[in-house]
């Protein structure tokens, strides 16, 4: 086999150098901030996605811009290699918290899970397409067509980070509580009907839209679904068969990453986002007979504690707050924040109380699905690249996503202290003692399966 030489070689050299660097100073960073979070009672996942914006364009960029555009270059191929893998990351995550779902709940309260996640999705969007009919044009891209606008903000402000809500869940040790087996399984709902509607606007800002852009997203999320509980369980099960066969199990980890892996990567060929064919992957391996957590423990700890960071710590890295220094845009990004936090409490509080729960149990449903994280950052990225939303009004919207993200976790420390455990949670208290207190750091111990109810 003939190697490369010469200048593409000595250019493939100083790419893998600098992503090594790259990679050891995100992790670094974001190790010590998350456990700087910590020591401040929030979860380690705030200091992660902290990690980016210090030393993206808003902080580092504007005191060292030299050294900033050294360690971290503009060039395509040295930032889409980073970006692969915090994508890495981030789709294995998803996948091991849909192992992690408790099926016979989601089951037993579909009703709910569906009330919860559409309530706490098309409210926010109302509110947001409402507020963007009125926010000064100088926040509207040049070009752009104002009710377009006004609906990419409303598709913006409606949707809810699974990965940001599963690390938070993980990091608070509350993913063997009820109520964050339904923050799952609303923003699944959440996730599949927002990046549905992010298809239909981005054909709207495009080539305008037509019967199919509003047909196949639908189709192929259903096709998901349906293809998953068909012909993806009786796959799984002979998968994990032949994984077990090895001596102790070591063929579990390489099968389960495989079939994440592929799934995300199908759902992505049919133009949904991967990380929806991970949780339905995960939520299928999960739900195995033959699957045995341990098995995996290793690979959950290496997400948890290596590749999960690097991907909210490089979602940080777009983020430029320098802007929020001109006051119009702060004004707006303030009015538009209140809308989002209204929209969302608000709609998911309707959907819970009209599924018949708590009202501590409605407000910390509101308080973990009002978590728009790096979902929230993606969104105002495509608007961005397609010329809906001019770089004051990402601006706007990225500081959503981020104050939102922050917000979550103590409010949902407070709202679940006061939500009563079951049977089933108590059982599970009783066999992982350190379950739900915070007494431990997330590990191949946690988020391990719930007896079920």
């Amino acid at each position: 086999m003939a190697y490369a030489s010469g200048p593409v070689a000595t250019l493939s050299s100083q790419v893998l150098l600098i992503f090594l660097l790259q990679i050891a100073v995100l992790l670094g960073l974001a190790h010590l901030l998350g456990r700087a979070a910590t020591r401040l009672a929030m979860p380690a996942v705030v200091g992660e996605l902290v990690t980016g914006v210090l030393l993206g364009p808003s902080l580092l960029g504007t005191l060292a811009p030299g050294f900033a555009g050294w360690l971290l270059p503009a060039r395509a191929d040295q930032f889409h290699l980073l970006d692969a893998a915090g994508q890495l990351g981030v789709i294995l995550l998803v996948g091991f918290t849909g192992m992690d779902m408790d099926i016979r709940l989601v089951r037993r309260r579909s009703l709910t899970v569906v009330r919860v996640g559409l309530a706490g999705l098309l409210v926010p969007v109302g509110l947001g397409a409402a507020g963007g009919l009125l926010l000064p044009d100088s926040l509207v891209a040049d070009g752009a067509n104002r009710p377009v606008f006004a609906m990419f903000l409303g598709v913006a402000l409606g949707v809810s980070a699974i990965p940001v809500a599963a690390k938070i869940l993980i990091d608070m040790h509350l993913l063997d509580r009820n109520v964050g087996q339904l923050i799952l399984a609303a923003a699944a709902v959440d996730d599949a009907v927002g990046w549905s509607m992010l298809s239909v606007v981005s054909a709207m800002a495009t080539t305008g839209v037509h019967g199919g852009d509003i047909a196949v997203p639908v189709v192929s999320v259903l096709g998901t679904v349906l293809v998953a509980l068909v012909a993806g369980r009786p796959l799984v099960r002979a998968a994990l068969r032949f994984a077990g066969a090895a001596r102790g199990g070591s063929g579990c980890i390489p099968v389960v990453t495989v079939l994440i892996l592929a799934a995300a990567a199908a759902t992505d060929a049919l133009k949904l986002e991967a990380i929806f064919g991970a949780f339905i992957a995960g939520i299928v391996v999960g739900s195995s007979r033959d699957f045995i957590p341990d098995r995996v423990a290793p690979l959950r700890t290496v997400v948890l504690t290596v590749l999960a960071p690097i991907f909210f710590a490089t979602a940080g890295l777009r983020v430029d707050l320098g802007m929020l220094t001109d006051p119009p845009v702060l004004a707006a990004s303030l009015v538009v924040l209140l809308l989002a936090v209204a929209g969302k409490f608000g709609g998911v509080y309707l959907g819970a109380r009209a599924g018949r729960l708590g009202h501590w149990e409605a407000l910390a449903l509101g308080a973990g699905l009002n978590a728009r994280g790096v979902i929230g950052l993606v969104v105002a990225a495509v608007g961005l690249r397609l010329g809906v939303l001019g770089t004051a009004a990402y601006t706007v919207v990225v500081l959503v996503a981020l104050v939102t993200t922050v917000m979550t976790p103590p409010i949902l420390r407070i709202t679940m202290r006061r939500v009563e455990r079951t049977v089933d949670e108590t059982l599970a208290q009783q066999l992982d003692p350190a379950a739900g207190t915070g007494a431990h750091l997330p590990g191949p111990d946690v988020g391990s399966r719930r007896p079920q109810a």
